[in-house]
């Protein structure tokens, strides 16, 4: 049973940072490219980032480059999103997903896994 385990959000004000971390179990991690997404409330669910099953290649959304970092530590089972300057309309509910593919891809039907997605919220 594939398991995908968020962790890290919280409050914190217009400018700061966070570092999100998610763990999965239940497949071989290295294998599957994996994904972040966001949703805030009344709209859809939104990709954030992507990264290779290598760690080689990632891909962000134009709202986020050069503020956010995607990574993975497949020793660790773990990717990571680390978020620099962050603005209130940030705020969302996050959360990861393990790609069917090795490669990076952007749609939500790619992904097969979820978590159960982290609160960040932003204040002005």
């Amino acid at each position: 049973q594939v398991q995908l385990v968020e962790s890290g959000g919280g409050l914190v004000q217009a400018g700061g940072s966070l570092r999100l971390s998610c763990a999965a179990s239940g497949r071989t991690f290295s294998n599957y490219a994996m994904g972040w997404f966001r949703q805030a409330p009344g709209k859809e669910r939104e990709f954030v980032a992507a990264i290779s099953q290598s760690g080689v290649s990632t891909d962000y959304a134009d709202s986020v480059k050069g503020r956010f970092t995607i990574s993975r530590d497949n020793g660790k089972n773990t990717v990571y999103l680390q978020m620099n300057s962050l603005k209130p309309e940030d705020t969302a509910v996050y959360y990861c997903a393990t790609s069917r593919f090795r490669g990076i891809v952007r749609g939500t039907n790619h992904y097969d896994y979820w978590g159960q997605g982290t609160q960040v919220t932003v204040s002005s």
